[in-house]
């Protein structure tokens, strides 16, 4: 589930030429941009772009764009708590959705409880919002299928998918010797006590 900035293909259309859009906007595969797979720091930048273009012919427009600086300023990286998930928000949710699922993964499951966390992960390959996400994961799990025939193996496994998409956006990687201490158990510190 990482975000990228590829865009889908658009067939040309009419006598204009293609509309720029800012950096980090991805498109959608309708050709309109996608909050989903959006950070919300580029989202506003679109907006504000949008403003300035509107606000070169009166003050109103001006006081808009002034407006929505103050605003994008003044919020969180990942927007409003009220507003639409970005990409940033929506991964580190789902992340969290799925290694605490791998963490009550029983440690014997039934065949039943193996199908279902398979059929799990590969619904939500193919229902994620971000489209450049969900793409990535399906090429992820097309050379990784999902190992869960025991909670170890399903939480390590994740932990591989969630590094590779941590190496395509430059993050750090996690040790996943530490998976079930980060996840299921706490920190042996006692942080989480």
């Amino acid at each position: 589930m990482s975000a990228d900035t590829r865009q889908p293909e658009q067939p040309a259309t009419g006598p204009e030429a293609p509309k720029k859009i800012p950096t980090g906007v991805v498109l959608g595969k309708d050709g309109k941009p996608c909050r989903s797979c959006t950070s919300f720091a580029s989202w506003a930048n679109q907006t504000k772009s949008a403003l300035k273009i509107s606000s070169s012919g009166g003050s109103a427009g001006a006081a808009a764009a002034a407006a929505m600086a103050a605003t994008t300023a003044a919020v969180a990286p990942s927007g409003p708590a009220d507003c639409p998930a970005d990409v940033e928000t929506l991964g580190r949710g789902t992340w969290t959705l799925l290694h605490t699922i791998a963490a009550q993964y029983p440690t014997q499951p039934t065949l039943g409880q193996q199908a279902d966390v398979r059929g799990f992960i590969g619904s939500l390959s193919r229902l994620y919002p971000c489209w450049v996400c969900a793409e990535d994961f399906q090429k992820f799990l097309a050379k990784s299928p999902v190992l869960a025939t025991s909670r170890d193996e399903f939480g390590r496994w994740l932990c591989a998918a969630h590094n590779e998409v941590n190496e395509k956006l430059g993050k750090p990687q996690f040790d996943c010797n530490l998976w079930e201490e980060r996840w299921r158990t706490g920190w042996k510190d006692g942080r989480c006590d």
